[in-house]
């Protein structure tokens, strides 16, 4: 039986620092992503895909802002943008997948699913937004927009203005998983849970709503890969391995690691918030509910025996 491997794509995958972001720019760096998933395609697994979206849909949310100021187009909330972002970002891999595909000889469907991730409305993380998301606003605007909409807004810590900070939930259900699993097993390539999913609660029995937040894609990615009983887990970065006492006279670079020991590192703040700790988290979740590994590497070193780090049961 062939293998199942979920591969979520960072986002140096998409848009690297120092780049504005043409679609030149992103074009050329999802094809050299793409580029390096041949090694699983030509080894014989199935592939499913996940993909962050931060700076894209800050750069959407900005358009809305722009659009509304100057023309009153009404600006849409958070979730539409994310939609927005999945369906732009899903279309570019796809079409980059392909042509990296067709270069090779190598014939499969490659669909891209616009994906609704349901999350609890009553979750912690709601009475707690840290996520900051979209354009700058000074004092004065930050206020207004808070008064008439109730969102929150938080100053940035470089003093660049303040920016609307929303919830980062946990995913609980990933919509059509069953399809995204039925699909890939049959040999299609798909992306999905684009920028961690787009954020739903069921509202009532009968009725599914949008909210404002933002799912962490590497949560996200690894709760479908359980789901959909995947092998194996893989999360691109811009980094070669995992380190212990990172940028220390001590660092030490992570070859295989336990769950165990994966966990300990992480009570002893070795990975920093906002950057590997919720990457190691995902890796953990996905280990414990069934995975066979998870490796977070960056992609050139797939091809590599023994590249990036592992994380196992044992």
């Amino acid at each position: 039986m062939k293998k199942l491997a979920v591969v979520a794509f960072g986002g140096n995958a998409l848009l690297r620092s120092g780049q504005k972001g043409t679609i030149e720019e992103q074009e050329a760096n999802v094809h050299e992503s793409c580029m390096h998933l041949l090694g699983l395609v030509k080894n014989g697994y199935d592939l499913v895909i996940g993909h962050g979206n931060g700076p894209q849909v800050g750069n959407v949310m900005l358009q809305h802002d722009a659009g509304e100021k100057t023309y009153g187009v009404p600006a849409q909330p958070l979730d539409i943008c994310v939609a927005e972002t999945q369906g732009s970002i899903g279309y570019m891999i796809q079409q980059q997948m392909r042509n990296v595909l067709q270069k090779e000889g190598i014939e499969k469907q490659v669909l891209t699913l616009i994906t609704q991730v349901f999350v609890d409305k009553d979750d912690p993380a709601f009475q707690n937004p840290t996520k900051p998301v979209g354009p700058y606003y000074t004092k004065e605007e930050a206020d207004a927009f808070a008064a008439a909409t109730g969102a929150k807004f938080s100053e940035d810590s470089r003093g660049r203005g303040w920016r609307k900070v929303v919830a980062s939930p946990k995913p609980i259900h990933i919509d059509n998983k069953e399809i995204v699993e039925t699909l890939a097993r049959n040999g299609a390539i798909i992306i999905t849970v684009g920028g961690g999913g787009i954020p739903v609660f069921s509202k009532d029995k009968n009725t599914v709503q949008g909210i404002d937040a933002v799912i962490d894609k590497d949560s996200a990615s690894s709760k479908l890969a359980s789901e959909i009983k995947a092998d194996e887990f893989y999360i691109l970065t811009d980094i070669a391995k995992v380190c212990i006492h990172f940028n220390t006279p001590q660092q030490k670079e992570l070859d295989v690691v336990t769950v165990e020991d994966a966990e300990r590192y992480l009570a002893e703040g070795h990975f920093a918030e906002g950057s590997m700790a919720p990457k190691m988290r995902a890796a953990i979740q996905f280990i414990k509910n069934g995975g066979k590994r998870c490796i977070i590497t960056e992609a050139a070193q797939l091809h590599i025996p023994g590249g990036g780090t592992q994380i196992v049961a044992k």
